[in-house]
């Protein structure tokens, strides 16, 4: 069959692998009928995740939207026929850590994630033909009719992190807002932002066509194309000014590199919270200590996110008129062009928001 196969650093490509088989009781087998690409993956395709990948081997994609062709003996939730979807993470429901809902950290499958090589379980991924879903039951989850193949794709990963960052930045009336990077998950934490009536939202992004997207929803924009992060001076100076000298009561960061951090630490108010969502590759980021002591600064990392609690009542968001992510999906892609579709979404080519990618 073909799947998408990491090579190295900007080299995934379409190559045929054997066929996926269903060799577990509580795993289900899948055909994909469409995936994408994470923000996260873009990690991985920059080579900075390379010690994990195996060349030549490992898979990619952990969003998708499929149809089940075979099921496990001890799979009782779905049957042949059915369209799915599932949490990015493979956990099994039922051990310490899935209970208390940190499903990410499954004790059983040892924090296993689709598509994201060796050290995370090396699973298979979406971006292929079919797959196999182990413990099916604890995190896939039935597709209704009136959801569209694509935004089905949203509540694999993007979709419930946006509104993970919404619950930790908990943002009273009132409240002033920054959101760091505007990419598909940052503009459905804006749209759960603005649903919950948050009326004063400064979005700080370096693409132009993506601030537009924001303040067509009603958000306050600051470009960042033109500012060295590694400073944070301006950044810090339109910060003070938007606030009156205060800086933002929340922010919520959707990057996932040392700059952006830096930035969110910098432009949070004393006693204000920081909802860092994005997810981060760097071995280490020197944090100011005294400084944010003093300040008395709330920090919230979790860019491994347990989405599998949040899924359905991200499809409730979905299902209500809430959230319409379909239109963040601006690229269509066959399986057999996954080396292009990972190139125009790093190098943010034509525009593009979101990818779409059909077997």
């Amino acid at each position: 069959m073909k799947a998408a196969v990491y090579f190295g650093e900007r080299d995934i490509r379409c190559t045929s692998i054997p066929d996926a088989t269903l060799d577990v009781d509580h795993g289900v087998l899948v055909e994909v009928l469409a995936t994408s690409i994470c923000g996260s993956d873009l990690h991985m395709y920059r080579g900075a995740m390379d010690d994990f990948m195996l060349s030549g081997s490992s898979q990619t994609g952990h969003e998708l939207c499929g149809r089940v062709l075979e099921i496990g003996s001890a799979v009782g939730n779905f049957k042949k026929g059915d369209r799915i979807s599932m949490a990015y993470s493979c956990s099994c429901g039922d051990c310490y850590m899935c209970h208390v809902g940190q499903t990410a950290h499954c004790l059983t499958t040892s924090k296993a994630v689709y598509g994201f090589g060796a050290p995370f379980g090396d699973m298979n991924g979406t971006h292929a033909e079919a797959l196999v879903l182990p413990h099916a039951d604890a995190h896939a989850m039935l597709l209704p009719e009136g959801i569209s193949d694509q935004a089905a794709l949203t509540l694999s990963c993007n979709l419930p992190a946006a509104y993970i960052a919404n619950e930790l930045a908990n943002v009273q009336p009132g409240e002033t807002v920054a959101l760091i990077g505007a990419g598909p998950t940052g503009l459905m934490a804006l749209d759960i932002l603005l649903s919950q009536g948050a009326s004063n939202v400064t979005v700080f992004d370096p693409l132009a066509y993506r601030l537009t997207l924001a303040a067509n929803k009603g958000a306050h924009t600051v470009d960042l194309s033109s500012v060295d992060l590694t400073t944070g001076d301006d950044p810090l100076a339109v910060a003070l000014e938007i606030t009156k000298g205060i800086g933002f009561d929340k922010v919520i960061e959707m990057v996932g590199f040392r700059e952006s951090l830096r930035l969110a630490i910098d432009i949070v108010r004393p006693g204000g919270t920081v909802a860092a969502l994005g997810v981060f590759t760097d071995a280490d980021f020197e944090l100011p200590l005294a400084d944010s002591f003093l300040r008395n600064i709330t920090l919230h990392m979790n860019g491994f996110a347990s989405v599998q609690p949040y899924m359905w009542k991200c499809l409730r968001l979905l299902e209500r008129g809430v959230i319409n992510s379909d239109e963040y999906f601006t690229h269509r892609y066959s399986l057999d062009d996954v080396d292009k579709a990972f190139a125009d979404f790093a190098d943010k080519s034509d525009y593009i928001v979101k990818t779409l990618i059909k077997p």
